[in-house]
């Protein structure tokens, strides 16, 4: 073979991988009662390594890279199944096409709480070697999913150590205590102060029992829609009804994420320098009345960046970026600000 003719044989093998490289993911769906079902990449054992416990709170707002690179590492760069009460297999591509870095994507979109019991749903929940909630309506996770075998398998799937993340809605859904937003509102932090017993106030348990959150209620989108008001309510108000001094509130800002480890050693990433927020009372409510406006002294709020390391066992926060103090006094809220070192 002359010299010009097998360079041209290695350009044309090398365009033809290239192109194969570039082609997109294809996305099959299929539809069984309560559910849709996106599917990409190879069926069976796509995992590279073996899939490792952690937990990825995200905030809502934009997906950046940073976030699913670590969940992704932690499911071995295996088979990502997504978990959604709405839209459809527009994640496929996203995840394997301009993130990178899964074997495979599974898209479940549900519809009905029928669907919680349908084995092939339950089938594709066994196989993940990581799954991600996506955000919407929390409300739709609790009401498809709550007292079923899907609630089952997704306990089963963080129990077998492998990591679990969500945003937005599906952060919400990650603590021991849940804001289901089951009266189909979203109650700002005025309400809440305004009455934190009120039936708007739809705060439930027995939900997901996930590592190291079993003192932890939620909340997203935190600072851009000020909801500190409202988790200092939420916390008071479980707080007294539970005798759960350790229960704790966990405020993630938009792009942005809390990682904790399956040691539940914890780091904040963030694509916009957002923060999280811890909210720690020092002392029960003084006022927490039915109908009646909160009253609540010497509440710590503390902010961590992504230079802060949090070790939720244990409550130890190295290099905390933000130390408040906060108060409510007869529903309105005030803030000290103390200066860092």
């Amino acid at each position: 073979m002359r010299l010009p003719t097998l360079l041209a044989g290695i350009v044309s093998f090398a365009l033809a991988v290239s192109a194969h490289a570039a082609d997109p993911t294809t996305v099959a769906h299929s539809r069984g009662p309560g559910y849709d079902l996106y599917r990409s990449g190879p069926a069976g054992t796509v995992s590279k390594s073996t899939p490792r416990g952690g937990v990825l709170m995200m905030g809502g707002g934009e997906y950046f890279p940073q976030a699913f690179e670590w969940l992704f590492d932690r499911g071995g760069h295996g088979r990502l199944v997504v978990l959604r009460a709405s839209g459809e297999g527009d994640l496929n591509p996203y995840f394997m096409d301009e993130l990178g870095g899964v074997a495979a994507v599974d898209t479940l979109v549900f519809s009905g709480r029928e669907a919680s019991s349908d084995p092939t749903v339950l089938a594709v929940v066994k196989a993940a070697d990581m799954i991600f909630i996506g955000g919407g309506d929390q409300a739709n996770y609790v009401n498809f999913w709550r007292g079923t075998p899907m609630q089952d398998a997704i306990n089963a799937h963080v129990a077998a150590n492998k990591p679990l993340g969500g945003t937005s809605a599906g952060l919400a859904v990650q603590g021991a205590w849940v804001y289901g937003a089951l009266d189909g509102g979203s109650i700002t932090t005025p309400e809440t102060l305004a009455n934190p017993l009120g039936e708007a106030n739809t705060l439930i348990d027995a939900f997901l029992a996930l590592p190291h959150l079993q003192n932890v209620i939620t909340d997203s989108h935190f600072m851009p829609r000020e909801r500190l008001g409202r988790l200092i309510g939420w916390v008071a108000r479980l707080r007294a009804q539970t005798g759960n001094s350790a229960l704790i509130g966990i405020g993630v800002d938009e792009t942005t994420a809390l990682a904790v480890e399956a040691d539940g050693q914890a780091r904040v990433l963030t694509g916009d320098a957002g923060k999280v927020w811890l909210v720690q009372p020092a002392h029960a409510a003084s006022v927490l009345v039915l109908g009646q406006p909160l009253s609540i002294e010497g509440v710590r709020v503390t902010g961590l960046d992504s230079n802060s390391r949090y070790h939720l066992p244990s409550g130890k926060v190295d290099a905390a970026s933000d130390e408040w103090t906060a108060a409510v006094d007869t529903g309105t809220l005030s803030l000290e600000v103390h200066a860092k070192d």
